[in-house]
């Protein structure tokens, strides 16, 4: 009898703007009470202001954070900034269900973000040795992730349409001097509707997963 794959889709959710952590205690809960056969999911999302400082987050790297908070996180990688205007896109995902190893999937996320980028007209590349999307050298995107019993939470920020004074408050992803950029700056589109960014960011990623899956 052939088994039932639809319940290996995956599931998409947009959350519109919250706050960072309910929204990191809820991808721990589901982490840890996902089950073999739980559906992966995808959260497109926004962030009120904050700051959150990875594993290997260090307090120097924190240059005047001021009146945005801070947050301890269990994700790799050291400080960053979210805010409105930057897309985050939490990948809660089984590995295993995708074949895909913790390099690996750092390449699809990357690869993704390139695509969208390219679709309007930015040319955009990974970096080997910085993990994150970079345009001249600026970054526009960052991420980070966190395994737990084989499957994966955190996942990449998209920098759309957004403030970018808050990035000069830190040593963004802890390098010194590091520019960041959006997409808006690149295009010079104040205007840019970051809407129609979510989605296809949200389209192109679930497409990817969707034809990595390995069958039930």
């Amino acid at each position: 009898m052939a088994c039932d794959d639809s319940k290996f889709d995956v599931v998409l959710r947009e959350l519109g703007l919250v706050e960072y952590e309910p929204t990191f205690a809820a991808m721990r809960r589901f982490t840890d009470s996902r089950e073999l056969d739980t559906p992966d999911e995808l959260w497109l999302l926004q962030h009120q202001p904050v700051f959150t400082q990875g594993q290997a987050g260090r307090v120097e790297h924190l240059l005047a954070p001021g009146d945005i908070p801070v947050v301890q996180s269990d994700r790799g990688g050291q400080v960053t900034y979210h805010g409105p205007g930057q897309w985050v896109l939490y990948l809660l995902l089984d590995m295993r269900r995708h074949q895909l190893g913790v390099r690996d999937l750092v390449d699809v996320i990357e690869q993704c973000l390139v695509t969208l980028l390219d679709e309007y007209g930015i040319a955009a590349a990974g970096k080997a040795d910085a993990p994150g999307v970079y345009v001249n050298d600026e970054k526009v995107a960052s991420l980070g992730l966190r395994v737990r019993r084989g499957c994966t939470y955190h996942g990449l920020a998209l920098n759309v349409n957004m403030d970018l004074e808050p990035f000069t408050r830190i040593n963004p992803c802890g390098y010194d001097k590091l520019q960041v950029t959006s997409m808006a700056r690149v295009l010079s589109d104040p205007d840019l509707d970051i809407v129609a960014v979510g989605q296809r960011l949200l389209a192109i990623v679930s497409a990817v997963l969707r034809r990595r899956r390995v069958p039930a």
